[in-house]
């Protein structure tokens, strides 16, 4: 495909180890992909550019603002198609779409700084708005109903297992004492009742992670994608995975060690890959990300 027929993404997105990602998840110039997690179209632009004229690349996000964009920027070419749909629903996408395998599938589990800068959405405690922090804000309760509708030590368990916050049980019994839960502010203002000041960013960055799994169901549903991707990966087909965090991390490399030792598939990346040093200097939030790869035997 003409490099020059796509254009580059946006400065509203920069998409994580591009040419990582394009070097270990492109075998066949003529195969079909699927981007888990196409967001605005950063990385899709750069898999079709890589692409010949009869390859394929299909794209699915939850958050429909990002699909609207990805849609407009990319729909002129023949080769991609996008949907409205989680990533670990991709088996019925398939299906429908009368695909059996494809030849590769991308995630990248971050968030784009489109959702992190956007004040109605409620990702960062950055940015003031309202306490959604939902992908897809047509379906499913806020972080603000999620607050009000769990028991404080419900919500402390939450803050634990999904953000490894150690004062997790001291900022939940904050948060349920305030008169108002319904802005960004509003649970910064908890957090910062509950927590030394040295450390209060850790644990902002912490809390904040943990409610949006806790909403969007993140871990969940990265399971059971992990559980039955292996399904429709054809012979030689690669998977990449790009996460965040340690919960993610740590759920990628024992499912393709799990795989491995059935001999599904061959590790690529022994030791997750981390961005360059260039990269991180240009892209602060590519910082965090280690990239994974494995190919179906």
């Amino acid at each position: 495909m003409n490099k020059n027929s796509l254009q580059e993404s946006s400065p509203e997105h920069i998409p994580v180890m591009v040419h990582e990602v394009l070097e270990l998840l492109i075998t066949d110039r003529d195969g079909i992909y699927l981007d888990g997690t196409v967001g605005l179209g950063g990385h899709a632009t750069h898999i079709l550019n890589t692409l010949s004229a009869s390859g394929r690349l299909i794209g699915l996000d939850r958050d429909e603002k990002a699909l609207a964009i990805c849609n407009e920027r990319l729909s002129h070419s023949c080769a991609f198609s996008c949907l409205h749909a989680s990533y670990d629903l991709f088996p019925k996408i398939l299906q429908s779409e009368k695909i059996s395998v494809v030849n590769g599938i991308l995630l990248d589990l971050g968030l784009s700084s489109f959702q992190l800068d956007s004040p109605s959405r409620g990702f960062a405690f950055k940015t003031d708005g309202d306490l959604d922090m939902r992908f897809d804000t047509s379906a499913g309760q806020t972080a603000a109903n999620l607050i009000a509708s769990t028991p404080e030590k419900a919500l402390a368990d939450i803050l634990y297992n999904y953000g490894e916050e150690r004062l997790s049980r001291r900022i939940a019994r904050a948060i349920k004492k305030m008169d108002s839960m319904n802005t960004v502010a509003d649970l910064n203002e908890a957090v910062r009742r509950s927590t030394p000041p040295n450390h209060r960013r850790k644990s902002l960055a912490r809390v904040f992670q943990a409610l949006r799994i806790a909403v969007n169901e993140e871990l969940t549903r990265l399971q059971h994608f992990l559980n039955s991707f292996i399904d429709y990966l054809a012979p030689h087909g690669r998977i990449v995975v790009l996460s965040y965090h340690s919960l993610e991390d740590r759920m990628v490399k024992h499912s393709f060690k799990d795989l491995a030792k059935n001999k599904l598939v061959s590790i690529i990346t022994k030791k997750p890959l981390p961005p360059t040093q260039k990269e991180q200097t240009e892209n602060s939030r590519a910082r965090s990300a280690k990239l994974r790869a494995a190919e179906r035997i």
